[in-house]
C-alpha cells in the first residue's frame, strides 16, 4: 500500500465534524506523484479515519469522498463523544498541531513521469490519516472552525506586516 501525506484545508467543529481536502489535483507531490481526476472514482465507504496510518490509531471514520475539480474533498467525524484518542487529536487539529491529511492507497493503474514520480489514474483508496507533517507542497491547512477567524485575522497580520517591511 502507498501512503502519501499531503497538507490540505481541514476544518473541525466542536463536535468532531471533519472537513477536507484530501488530495489537490494538477500538481505533483514532493516525489512527483500525481493523481488524476476520475482515481478516486471507486472509493468504498465509510473509510477508516486514522492518526500517522497507524492502522492501531482509528480516530474516526470518512463518511465521504467527492472529487471535484480541484481535488478530492471528505468529510467525516472524529468519534470525540468515545474515545479519548479522537479528543486529543481534536485538540491537536485545534491548536494546529496536526496539520495535514494523507492518503492510503493500492494503485491499479500508473505510469512513470518524466522526471521522477507517477501518473496515477487508478487506485484503492484504503484509508485517510491525519498526520502532522503533510507531503503535497501546494495545500493549505485551516485549523478547527472555532479557530478559523483567528487564522484568517493572523494572515491578515501577516500581510499587513510583510506590506510595512516592503515600504
Amino acid at each position: 500500500m502507498d501512503r502519501f501525506l499531503v497538507e490540505t484545508k481541514i476544518a473541525a467543529d466542536e463536535s468532531g465534524e471533519l472537513s477536507g481536502l484530501a488530495w489537490p489535483f494538477g500538481t505533483p507531490d514532493r516525489v512527483g506523484d500525481v493523481i488524476e481526476k476520475g482515481a478516486f472514482s471507486n472509493v468504498s465507504l465509510p473509510l477508516p479515519m486514522l492518526f500517522g496510518h497507524d492502522m492501531t490509531d482509528p480516530v474516526g471514520a470518512w463518511a465521504e469522498a467527492v472529487e471535484k475539480e480541484d481535488g478530492l474533498h471528505v468529510k467525516g467525524s472524529l468519534l470525540v463523544n468515545d474515545l479519548p484518542r479522537a479528543r486529543e487529536v481534536h485538540a491537536l487539529i485545534k491548536a494546529g498541531a496536526v496539520r495535514g491529511l494523507s492518503i492510503g492507497f493500492s494503485p491499479k493503474k500508473a505510469a512513470p513521469r518524466r522526471g521522477g514520480g507517477r501518473t496515477i489514474k487508478a487506485l484503492e483508496l484504503v484509508e485517510i490519516s491525519l498526520v502532522t507533517v503533510p507531503m503535497h507542497p501546494d495545500a493549505r491547512v485551516a485549523s478547527a472552525k472555532s479557530a478559523i477567524a483567528a487564522l484568517r485575522i493572523a494572515e491578515a497580520i501577516n500581510r499587513a506586516a510583510a506590506q510595512i517591511g516592503r515600504n
